[in-house]
């Protein structure tokens, strides 16, 4: 039932919006893209991401939509091409803590940004809720918008703000998202996540998204979060208790 459930989910990112807007799951980015095989290899990633967290999930981050440096390439939500290849371990991220059933492959062109593209949203949501103590299983992150809305005038690797007739396209799939991983806390990084899951009658946490100099104020702001509904204790904790 389980494993039903994440394929029902993926397959329903297939439709996705088409004016400059890319699916990374389902199409190939012919100018970035290593090969004609990068949309299953995201497939797989994200498969493995949302398997690893299915009935555990304490807190679901959702920011406003997927971004050329992270989920373009890596296949998940705020998460780089750069963490799932082991090389954001000075920010005390392992590419384990993403998953660990398969083995991570980049997607991206070797030539585009050798050591894989990196996206400092993801590091610092990342690092900050693995230094507060919650296990990697604990926490989930997606977006409201889960496709990558670009520029079409710079090409795919830019962000664009996704215009509203998008967003409304993207909201079934993030009431199937949080069906799929229902839990104690619900944060919204910024304000078009939060109106997003406020369409849903989601009650949501809205904090500063730490982009554009806001990673001091969404540290802050998670941190409180997380200790005021204690949500860092511990799944064997939790599990004693039953």
């Amino acid at each position: 039932m389980a494993a039903d459930s994440v394929e029902n989910f993926i397959r329903l990112l297939k439709k996705s919006p088409t004016d400059a807007v890319f699916n990374p799951w389902w199409q190939v980015d012919k100018q970035n893209d290593i090969g004609s095989n990068t949309p299953a290899i995201r497939r797989r990633h994200l498969r493995a991401y949302l398997h690893t967290r299915l009935g555990k999930v304490k807190l679901a981050v959702i920011g406003e939509a997927l971004g050329y440096r992270g989920g373009h390439f890596s296949g998940i939500a705020m998460t780089s091409e750069r963490m799932l290849l082991g090389k954001k371990k000075d920010s005390g991220i392992e590419p384990e803590h993403v998953f660990c059933s398969i083995k991570p492959q980049r997607t991206s062109k070797p030539r585009k940004c050798p050591e894989g593209f990196s996206e400092p949203t993801a590091t610092i949501v990342w690092g900050a809720l693995l230094r507060l103590g919650l296990k990697p299983e604990q926490f989930v992150l997606w977006n409201a918008f889960p496709w990558h809305s670009f520029d079409s005038r710079r090409g795919m690797l830019s962000n664009r703000t996704p215009k509203k007739s998008e967003r409304a396209a993207g909201l079934p799939v993030l009431k199937a998202f949080l069906e799929l991983f229902p839990c104690d806390q619900v944060v919204a990084l910024g304000k078009i996540a939060a109106a997003q899951l406020e369409e849903l009658n989601v009650n949501a946490h809205c904090i500063r998204h730490p982009a554009s100099g806001g990673a001091r104020l969404f540290r802050h702001q998670i941190e409180r979060i997380v200790e005021k509904f204690n949500l860092a204790r511990g799944l064997d904790d939790c599990a004693r208790l039953l």
